[in-house]
């Protein structure tokens, strides 16, 4: 019985482009989805080469986004061959530096420059085709933590005053990230999805759940890393400088440093909320317990931002007198 058939149709796939050549396959990496990547190694040349099952993973969206980023310069992989039937492609090969495994004290500053410069022009993309992030997407994300990680994960009894709590909590949080302009938004935009290139931007992957949603998002998600942190005071700084940036480019108008400082916390907290949730449910449903590790950092951003803000002030508490991790 074959135990992988989806390797064994890849490995059909790659024989009908390239024919009887020799050839190397190597796993590169799986992440959060059911994608996985692999690298592909032919006489002449080399490629990602990814399995994106059809039935699980946006691939028309990641063909779309591709296109969306490539045309705007931005160093996104190119498409060389793909078969939206099976769920395959080959991609141009960024190479293994991912951001997170080269970040230093010494070269952040200019990596995290040239991350901050590439999203500004990822935010100038035309997005009116991109799905929107509305308020019941918004939700739904951070319904996760509630049911992956209060709930499954933790298995806590939460009584109908917390759930409302709760609730009262995620509408606020909601309220922030659609008062804000929309633009272009990566959704997954951090150090894990970031490659150390040469060249003014960074190679950039995964962004096929783009949608059109809040200036703030890919930049705490860039900047509160769930993967890697940062002292906060450099966190902000870096926060004001995308802001004056932001303004000059005219992806946003003049708003106060207070009010951006304000909808990049609380949208940061939405954010973690999720990413709490989804790194519980990888654990649980998905029998993927590496992401485990970063729920505490994460955790860590909702309890100290939460905690400086009127409207999430009592989540704080909440998380603070239920949660022990």
């Amino acid at each position: 019985m074959n135990s992988d058939p989806r390797l064994t149709q890849l490995h059909e796939w790659i024989k009908e482009i390239f024919g009887n050549i020799e050839y190397s396959l190597n796993s590169v990496s799986g992440d959060a989805s059911f994608r996985r990547y692999f690298r592909l190694v032919t006489p002449h040349a080399q490629y990602i080469a990814v399995d994106s099952p059809p039935e699980k993973e946006s691939n028309d969206a990641f063909i779309n986004v591709t296109h969306l980023l490539g045309a705007e310069g931005l160093p996104v992989p190119h498409i060389h061959y793909n078969s939206l039937d099976f769920g395959f492609f080959l991609l141009s090969d960024l190479g293994d530096d991912i951001l997170l495994n080269v970040l230093t004290t010494e070269n952040a500053e200019r990596l995290y420059q040239k991350a901050l410069n590439a999203l500004l022009l990822i935010q100038k993309t035309e997005a009116t085709n991109l799905p929107i992030y509305d308020e019941k997407l918004l939700a739904q994300e951070m319904e996760l933590f509630r049911d992956w990680f209060l709930i499954k994960k933790l298995k806590l009894q939460i009584s109908e005053n917390e759930n409302t709590l709760l609730s009262e909590a995620f509408k606020s949080l909601i309220k922030n990230a659609t008062e804000q302009p929309q633009v272009f938004v990566h959704r997954d935009y951090h150090s894990r999805n970031l490659m150390n290139i040469d060249g003014k931007y960074p190679g950039i992957i995964d962004y096929q759940d783009a949608v059109l949603g809040p200036v703030t998002y890919d930049l705490v998600s860039l900047l509160r890393d769930c993967y890697i942190n940062w002292p906060d005071e450099k966190v902000k700084e870096l926060a004001l400088v995308f802001h004056k940036k932001a303004i000059s480019c005219e992806i946003i108008n003049e708003v106060s440093e207070q009010n951006f400082i304000q909808w990049f916390d609380l949208m940061g907290i939405q954010r973690h909320l999720k990413a709490v949730g989804i790194f519980s449910r990888l654990n649980i449903r998905d029998n993927k317990p590496n992401y485990l590790d970063d729920i505490p950092r994460t955790l860590n951003y909702i309890k100290s931002i939460a905690n400086i803000y009127p409207q999430t002030k009592s989540l704080a508490s909440f998380i603070n007198s239920k949660v022990n991790i």
